[in-house]
């Protein structure tokens, strides 16, 4: 496996990871400490939007240089 396709690998899983901590983060919500876990929910998800960013750039950038 070559190191576009571990790093193309990362970048998904990564992006997987983040949006199931968000969901989670905005599900769990306890009664004292509410506002807290949707502010975790919502930096998960705009982490996981600059994941997905990233990887088209890098997948553009593959295409560019005849890589992919």
């Amino acid at each position: 496996m070559s190191i576009k396709a571990v790093h193309l690998l990362f970048i998904t899983l990564a992006t997987l990871l983040a949006l199931g901590f968000g969901v989670w983060c905005v599900q769990f919500q306890p009664a004292g400490n509410r506002a807290l876990y949707v502010g975790l929910g919502a930096v998960s998800f705009a982490a996981a939007a600059g994941l997905v960013a990233y990887g088209v750039w890098f997948i553009r950038k593959l295409k560019r240089e005849g890589m992919l």
